[in-house]
């Protein structure tokens, strides 16, 4: 069972101190939540300041000069995919998550960039969204890096949108994932993914269930929980 750490991992979130982090104890997976901001990929989660960053604005009503200015609570500076990709390098799985619009022509050309100047497999990143139009524009740029369908619910159709897209993994909540929606994951050779669980007995009920992979805030309890039982 794959172990991601929801966010960077421990630390102020989606920072670089929280990835480095857990990659000194060995998180075999990181994600991290990118939006779309004046051609750039920004790594935070939230649309709107106020609860990690200080301040009330909406992130696109922001310029690049206050984007740039911005500092998180251990004073690092908003950090950009394209240093995230350097830092992790192939020592973990990358998941970027799609948070805004519009995000897919900076991802092309960030990994695109990061490729020709790494020589880096595809391999080491997987993109996921809760916009699967985005993804399906990904699938057609760059069909060599993986794709996770993100749902919150349980679809009329299951999981017949992870076949339109390729998904290589399905995404799902602990608060729906129904025994029907994973078989049918399954049976369309998906992953199964689940977020965000940060309680053992969540992890047990995740392992008696067989999913593939868990997000977590503690990716060290977690390793620690999957490696004794």
């Amino acid at each position: 069972m794959l172990c991601i750490a929801h966010r960077g991992g421990p630390g102020p979130e989606n920072s670089l101190e929280a990835i480095r982090r857990s990659l000194a104890m060995g998180a075999p997976a990181i994600e991290i939540d990118v939006w779309q901001l004046h051609d750039e990929l920004w790594v935070t989660h939230d649309r709107r300041l106020g609860r990690e960053i200080a301040g009330y604005q909406v992130l696109s009503d922001l310029s690049r000069d206050h984007l740039e200015a911005l500092r998180l609570s251990n004073g690092e500076h908003l950090p950009r995919l394209s240093q995230v990709l350097e830092l992790v390098g192939e020592r973990a799985l990358l998941n970027i998550e799609l948070k805004g619009p519009d995000c897919v022509d900076a991802l092309v050309r960030i990994l695109t960039a990061h490729r020709q100047s790494s020589g880096q497999s595809p391999k080491s990143w997987i993109v996921s969204s809760f916009d699967h139009c985005q993804l399906a524009q990904l699938q057609q740029r760059l069909p060599e890096v993986r794709r996770g369908l993100l749902l919150y619910g349980v679809p009329l159709d299951l999981a017949q949108s992870a076949d339109r897209i390729d998904a290589y993994s399905v995404h799902l909540s602990q608060d729906f994932m129904p025994e029907v929606l994973i078989e049918d994951i399954r049976q369309r050779g998906r992953k199964v993914w689940i977020y965000t669980a940060n309680h053992p007995k969540d992890w047990r009920r995740l392992m008696d269930a067989g999913v593939d992979g868990i997000f977590t805030d503690h990716p060290d309890g977690l390793m620690r929980y999957l490696a004794e039982n």
